[in-house]
């Protein structure tokens, strides 16, 4: 591992007037050149997290140092470094991309040729440079947030920051921004990318930090993390109805080579030791119980078994 242009030290941030503690003292390092990835469900403390990072919010104890600098000692210095693609579009509609990526540029402290050569690059990163004229209002969901990205990128910063940007896009949309991301990071970008798609993480990130409630409960590798299950099958049992009964699942709990066990609107998702062995005997149970089963799934050791081996519930939850 390089070193670490990233430190977060026991970064903690408590809502004083709601009582809500939104990150409880989460530490991790991220490597310069790395792309490292925290995924949870919303309302884990992904963004609170990047909030913190990028100087829009205070921390309410602990500290980060970006590429040597605090965040808590030196924000200004810290913001020359980084480039932050927020969750929601911070664009401004009526005007063109060009005349937006101006507007920002100047922001940054970007003037002349030089403002008007990196415009010319971020658009050309972002697929836009045909569309570079036209007001953002009649843009797709998709180009909006790739244009978001081109912001971020225009200071040529150190660090980019990725808050769920992906979220509300077609497939298409998707594709292109999670290539565009893996560019930008195979050219030596150090990225931070929040999520909470599964298959976003595992395909993206060198090492992945798993945060739930506030919490970091895991990081690693995507085989450092799938270790962690052992050798776990997930099964996921869809049935009719809302949800399974707490009778059913405690009864899918007691059985042998049962590790876990969490109800989802119609659906059961379990740990096992031998998903193929175990499928009859969890059957019986559905069968006695007069559930009807409407599919199977079975998979080996994934994100999503690693996050509810180690939280006891699904990541949808």
């Amino acid at each position: 591992m390089s070193d670490m242009i990233v430190q977060v030290h026991n970064l903690k941030k408590l809502y004083e007037k709601d009582g809500v503690l939104a990150v409880n003292g989460i530490s991790f390092g991220i490597g310069t050149g790395e792309l490292f990835s925290l995924l949870g469900p919303n309302g884990a403390g992904k963004s609170t997290t990047i909030s913190m990072l990028s100087g829009l919010l205070p921390p309410t104890d602990g500290d980060a140092l970006i590429d040597g600098i605090s965040i808590k000692d030196d924000i200004l210095s810290v913001k020359e470094k980084i480039g932050v693609v927020p969750q929601e579009i911070a664009l401004y509609p009526t005007i063109s991309a060009s005349e937006n990526l101006k507007f920002w540029g100047r922001m940054y402290g970007l003037r002349g040729t030089r403002l008007e050569k990196r415009i010319a690059e971020v658009l050309d990163i972002a697929g836009l440079t045909d569309r570079a004229g036209d007001k953002v209002e009649s843009y797709s969901g998709g180009m909006k947030r790739r244009l978001n990205i081109a912001v971020g990128l225009l200071h040529e910063p150190k660090i980019l920051y990725m808050d769920e940007p992906t979220v509300g896009i077609d497939p298409q949309s998707r594709r292109r921004i999670l290539d565009t991301i893996k560019e930008l990071n195979a050219e030596g970008m150090t990225i931070l990318y929040t999520t909470h798609y599964m298959e976003e993480a595992q395909e993206l990130s060198d090492r992945i930090g798993i945060i739930d409630r506030g919490e970091l409960v895991a990081v690693g590798t995507m085989d450092e993390l799938t270790r962690k299950v052992g050798r776990h099958d997930t099964i996921r049992l869809k049935i009719d109805g809302q949800s399974a009964s707490t009778d059913l699942t405690d009864r899918m709990r007691a059985l042998p080579g049962v590790h876990s066990v969490a109800a989802e609107s119609g659906s059961i998702l379990m740990q096992v030791t031998d998903g193929d062995q175990l499928l009859p005997e969890l059957i019986s149970v559905l069968q006695e119980a007069g559930a009807s089963l409407r599919g199977i799934d079975i998979k080996e050791p994934n994100l999503e078994a690693v996050f509810l081996h180690l939280t006891g519930r699904a990541l949808r939850d």
